[in-house]
């Protein structure tokens, strides 16, 4: 008897592309970060300073800025509606500072403005929360047990995150284009340094890419271990 959860079987070759881009990925945002969290942006504006220009200037007087401890923390919640940065970003004058900081007031005027993926990845994270937290136990208590409605059910419900990393996907692309937008428009950022935030940015998105094909990659090698046991 093999035990294809538990150890290497054929159809973990499927997950070896998406792993591979993972790890690129991870790296890429590492390295993307460190380097240009050293180079300090003319203007001197700090994260926090550009993140309260971009959000005044969208309207968004009433949303705060928090400071959060860790590396790359950075988040808008909308449910509180908060701009939260990281200690890196806040206080900190350099590009990628500046860069992400953009990126997610971005997020913040998507919730001012209803962005429809925006709010679909909303009403997304119930079901995605209990498809991965439960969704592959599941699957793997009705593999084992041979009963085909456990294992169905788990890929359901697996497969609800998945698409909720899809959908993912356009909300950080197009909280991205903002951040580029705004920061040429109001002249945070000078031309030759435009390009420098958009690689941090382009190497943030791509560890977003990388999730869901890993997401999509472990629904793939799923359905093949269901038609192995049919």
């Amino acid at each position: 008897m093999y035990y294809p959860m538990y150890g290497f079987d054929s159809s973990m070759l499927i997950l070896l592309p998406a792993i591979l881009i993972a790890m690129y990925a991870q790296n890429k945002v590492r390295s993307t970060y460190a380097q240009y969290s050293r180079v300090a942006n003319r203007s001197g504006m700090t994260g926090s300073d550009a993140a309260r220009l971009i959000l005044d200037k969208a309207g968004l007087y009433e949303v705060p800025i928090e400071q959060v401890a860790g590396n790359l923390t950075d988040h808008y919640d909308p449910r509180s509606k908060k701009l939260r940065l990281s200690q890196g970003v806040y206080s900190s004058n350099s590009i990628a500072a500046l860069g992400i900081a953009a990126h997610e007031v971005g997020h913040a005027i998507q919730d001012q403005q209803e962005y429809l993926p925006m709010k679909i990845r909303g009403a997304l994270v119930p079901v995605a929360s209990i498809g991965g937290n439960f969704g592959f136990g599941i699957f793997i208590l009705g593999l084992f047990l041979s009963i085909p409605v456990f294992q169905t059910i788990g890929i359901v419900l697996f497969s609800a995150t998945v698409f909720f990393q899809l959908v993912t996907l356009p909300v950080e692309f197009n909280a991205s284009s903002r951040a580029m937008a705004v920061l040429e428009g109001y002249s945070i950022l000078e031309s030759d340094e435009l390009g420098k935030a958009r690689q941090v940015l382009n190497a943030a998105a791509l560890t977003y890419i990388a999730a869901a094909l890993s997401g999509i990659a472990n629904l793939a090698r799923l359905l093949v271990l269901r038609n192995r046991r049919r």
